[in-house]
C-alpha cells in the first residue's frame, strides 16, 4: 500500500536539491506532485523527468500575488492540496559587523515571511475546504543554535521552528497538522556556495569547509537528500495524525532535543 496514495502535494523550491528529493519520494507513494519554484523552466524539466503526476509552477515565494497564483494553480490542477512542504530558502553568511541590511532582509522575506505566507494561503484553502492536511516547513540545526558566521540564516531558522509552533498549535484545531524536519548538513549544489562563504571568511581553501563538516558529523558523513525523505513522507502520512508542532532532527545526530 503507497502510503501517500490519492494525495496531491505542493513543495516550494522543488526544482532541484532536497525539494526535488521530496517530489520523487512522494510521486513513489502514490501522491501527485505540483512543482513550485521561481525557476519555472528548471521546474519544468523536474516535472517531466518525474512523469504524469508531477506539474510545474511558478512561484516566487515573496510576492504574495505570486504565492496565490501558485496555490490556485495547483488546486486547479488537482482539485486541492492535502500536503505542503515549505522548502524554498537561501543561505547567506558574513560577521556581525559586515550584515547588510538588504541581504538580510531577503533572506527573512523568502525563508520566513515565504514560509509563513505560503503556508498561509495553503491552510485557507484546507480549511474552507475541510481538509485534515499535513504541512512540513524546513528548520536546520542552524535554528537551534547560534554561529559565528551564520547569525542571519540561523535566525531565519529559529523562526521556522516558532512558527511551526505556533501554527500547529493553531491549525490543529481544524484537523490540519504542522510539523517541521530539521536537517544538519546536507550535500548538494548549494554547498558551492556555502562553501564560498566559509572560504572568504576563514580563509579556507575551496571544499576544505566542506570536508571538516562532514568529518564532524557522528554518522560519519554529510546527509544526502534522499537521508530526508522518509521524514517527509511519515509526517505527510496518516501515521502522523497525532504529531503537532514538533521539529524533527534528521542530522546524523549533530543535535540532540
Amino acid at each position: 500500500m503507497k502510503r501517500l496514495a490519492g494525495k496531491n502535494a505542493l513543495i516550494t523550491g522543488a526544482a532541484r536539491g532536497i525539494g526535488r528529493s521530496f517530489a520523487e519520494a512522494y510521486i513513489r507513494e502514490g501522491a501527485k506532485v505540483a512543482i513550485a519554484d521561481i525557476d519555472l523552466e528548471r521546474a519544468q524539466r523536474s516535472a517531466a523527468e518525474l512523469g504524469d503526476n508531477a506539474i510545474a509552477i511558478k512561484m516566487d515565494v515573496t510576492s504574495q500575488e505570486s504565492i496565490d497564483a501558485g496555490v490556485a494553480q495547483a488546486i486547479d490542477a488537482f482539485g486541492q492540496i492535502d500536503i505542503l512542504i515549505n522548502n524554498a530558502a537561501i543561505f547567506t553568511a558574513a560577521p556581525i559587523v559586515e550584515i547588510d541590511r538588504d541581504d538580510f532582509q531577503r533572506v527573512f522575506d523568502i525563508n520566513v515571511s515565504g514560509t509563513l505566507f505560503t503556508l498561509q494561503a495553503v491552510a485557507r484553502h484546507m480549511i474552507d475546504k475541510g481538509i485534515k492536511g499535513k504541512i512540513i516547513n524546513m528548520a536546520s540545526q542552524a535554528g537551534r543554535r547560534g554561529e559565528s558566521l551564520v547569525a542571519v540564516y540561523c535566525a531565519t531558522k529559529a523562526a521556522i521552528i516558532s512558527l511551526t509552533q505556533s501554527a500547529g498549535l493553531n491549525l490543529i484545531q481544524h484537523g490540519i497538522n504542522v510539523n517541521a524536519i530539521s536537517p544538519g548538513v546536507v550535500d548538494g549544489e548549494h554547498w558551492d556556495g556555502v562553501d564560498a562563504f566559509f572560504a572568504k571568511y576563514e580563509n579556507k581553501e575551496p571544499g576544505q569547509k566542506k570536508r571538516e563538516v562532514g568529518l564532524s558529523v557522528p554518522y560519519g558523513r554529510m546527509g544526502t537528500a534522499e537521508d530526508l525523505t522518509g521524514m517527509a513522507i511519515f509526517l505527510a502520512s496518516d501515521d502522523a495524525d497525532y504529531i503537532v508542532s514538533q521539529t524533527y532532527n534528521v542530522d546524523g545526530g549533530q543535535w540532540m532535543s
